[in-house]
């Protein structure tokens, strides 16, 4: 592990031990789970990197599950949040008028909807993915006057009851308590194998009176499913699947709180498709800092809600609108869009170079843009991947139904330099784990 140069503090008296746990082992509830795998006492963070208290350095290819695209604390938006505070900006408004609000709508009209040609009113739900997945599913059911909805197996769409029910992961669902509900799950693209066409499948019981299966309201898709184990829909199967959708006479909702905002390379996953969802649920990074955000995006003619149906407390996060306004300039021309085509070849290759390399780990590589991982067939070898990369200072967390992918989400601003950095780190991590089985 490398050590920083700077320590976090130069006032001895705020220093900390960073294996000193103590207190979030006998106050914080037992529901914790990141600080488990990463056992340290953080204390600074810029770009890709973060520094615990004892100014020990880590790369980060974790992003906040997502919600550090553009790195931690970004200069730019770091600027505009503080300039905005230091002037007495509105911080909380619900869904009232503000400065802040305005500019970021007229920013993203003008970047984000307008050259894609994308028509879309904008509601603010709350200030979470599963907020604003709670929220299509209510719109959805509501436009078209029927209760189910069409998930996929792997999902995962949030924690709160509507999202739960759509998720497919066992232990996340038992956490609900109860049963849930008005929802079917249909395999995903590539699900059982690569020759199964599972769109066909899933129309069958559409055609069928007798499957059990009703019409639903809508089918709600992750373009690459993260949590999920990192599967890629390819953009063939994307656009068959809308073209299924507009048959039966079903609404279409993408859910890019963490394959949007640029992870997958365009601002939105669904572009390269060239389809256009009925509704699309953001958050995560749409913020840009971490800051808490979300947004459900309707095609007008669904935009059916009457005023206060539905409603969050912190639905007018300004300090929120504050920064992902100012990201929203990341997007402006194709830049970055080219930037992460050309780094993503660099993590293939790196993946690709450890599953030749690493064989008893029984490696696969997937992947989209900075959405990719390395699945690990050897049974438990992904966490085993993950805890020796933290011991050398890369930061990064598994996902998939029993935890056998090592997932990679680096900042889609990093530098060549820290991507290579961390991808050496990870290298050497399952070159250890390989050379112990």
């Amino acid at each position: 592990m490398s050590t920083s140069t700077q320590n976090t503090t130069d006032d001895p008296s705020q220093k900390h031990d960073a294996t000193d746990l103590g207190i979030f082992e006998t106050l914080e509830s037992e529901v914790r789970s990141y600080i488990r795998n990463f056992p340290i006492l953080f204390t600074k963070a810029k770009d890709h990197l973060m520094w615990d208290a004892d100014g020990n350095e880590y790369v980060d290819f974790f992003s906040g599950a997502g919600a550090l695209n553009y790195g931690h604390n970004n200069p730019d938006l770091q600027k505009k949040l503080v300039d905005y505070i230091l002037r007495d900006g509105i911080a909380h408004s619900l869904d009232m008028a503000t400065d802040a609000k305005k500019e970021f709508l007229e920013a993203f009209q003008d970047i984000i909807l307008k050259p894609r040609l994308l028509d879309y009113k904008v509601m603010f739900p709350g200030p979470t993915g599963t907020n604003a997945v709670e929220s299509a599913l209510k719109l959805a059911r509501k436009v078209k006057g029927r209760d189910s909805v069409i998930s996929f197996t792997n999902a995962y769409h949030g924690m709160t009851l509507g999202s739960l029910a759509i998720t497919g992961n066992a232990f996340k669902r038992t956490g609900a308590g109860l049963p849930l509900t008005n929802s079917v799950a249909m395999p995903y693209a590539n699900y059982l194998n690569e020759e199964m066409d599972t769109l066909a499948y899933m129309e069958h019981f559409l055609k069928d009176n007798g499957s059990g299966v009703d019409l639903p309201a809508a089918i709600i898709l992750e373009t690459v499913q993260g949590e999920g184990g990192i599967n890629v829909a390819s953009l063939a199967w994307i656009r068959d699947l809308e073209d299924l959708c507009r048959r039966w006479d079903i609404m279409l909702i993408v859910d890019d709180v963490q394959a949007g905002c640029g992870r997958t390379g365009t601002f939105f996953s669904f572009e390269e498709a060239g389809i256009t969802p009925d509704i699309v649920c953001i958050s995560k990074s749409i913020s840009g800092y971490g800051l808490p955000m979300a947004l459900t995006l309707i095609k007008p003619e669904h935009d059916v809600f009457g005023p206060g149906e539905h409603n969050g407390t912190f639905r007018g996060n300004n300090l929120a609108f504050v920064t992902a306004t100012e990201t929203l300039k990341f997007w402006q021309d194709d830049s970055l869009t080219k930037k992460i085509r050309a780094q993503e070849k660099m993590i293939e290759e790196s993946l690709g170079k450890i599953v030749q390399a690493c064989p008893k780990l029984k490696a696969e590589h997937r992947g989209r843009g900075f959405m990719q991982g390395l699945v690990c067939h050897a049974n438990g070898t992904a966490k085993d991947v993950c805890r020796e990369a933290f011991s050398r200072g890369l930061i990064m967390e598994t996902s998939g139904p029993n935890s056998e992918v090592a997932k990679l989400f680096p900042p889609i601003t990093i530098s060549d330099a820290g991507l290579k950095r961390g991808l050496e780190l990870l290298e050497q991590a399952a070159a250890a784990v390989n050379d112990n089985l």
